[in-house]
């Protein structure tokens, strides 16, 4: 099977949420020891925020596999902001969080990691495997009990985005 596994792959899809801190285990160097992060901006399913992590895990990527082409097939971040009374959904912080992981793709890019997608999770809240519906990653509010939709804030800011093909700084968006 390695013959047949040993092929040229058309791409490395990365699915990056967080990153994990580990440190050497001694007595089984196999098996590390996950560490508490450091305290910092979490998201409400307590992950940490860290773009860099994705900067440096598509580096490393590059690095050891030189892959033809990398996408990102998932990323996103659990905050649950209802609507407001207005029925608007200010979501600012998976906003900042899609904003900054996409500059640290673009800074990967520039070190030249060959990524070309990029595909934000979730399209819709949804349920989450290990959370049920307790966590909201979606750009697209549901209502779970009418099952209505509305755009959030974040998902504006992605077809803004989309249409204009800008990225712009973070405190002008």
């Amino acid at each position: 099977d390695l013959e047949a596994i040993a092929q040229p792959l058309d791409f490395i899809g990365v699915n990056y949420y967080t990153r994990s801190v580990l440190k050497e285990n001694k007595a089984d160097p196999s098996r590390p020891h996950a560490l508490e992060a450091p305290k910092s901006n979490r998201t409400d399913i307590g992950w940490e925020v860290i773009p860099s992590g994705l900067t440096d895990l598509l580096v490393w990527l590059n690095e050891t596999y030189r892959p033809n082409d990398i996408y990102i097939t998932e990323n996103g971040a659990a905050y649950h902001t209802p609507p407001d009374d207005s029925g608007r959904i200010p979501d600012v912080e998976r906003e900042r969080y899609l904003h900054s992981h996409l500059n640290a793709i673009l800074d990967a890019r520039e070190m030249g990691v060959p990524v070309s997608a990029w595909f934000v999770w979730s399209l819709m809240d949804n349920f989450e495997w290990g959370f049920g519906y307790g966590q909201r990653f979606g750009i697209v509010w549901v209502d779970y009990e009418t099952l209505e939709r509305t755009i959030k804030d974040s998902g504006l800011w992605v077809q803004k985005l989309c249409k204009s093909r800008t990225v712009v700084a973070e405190e002008q968006s």
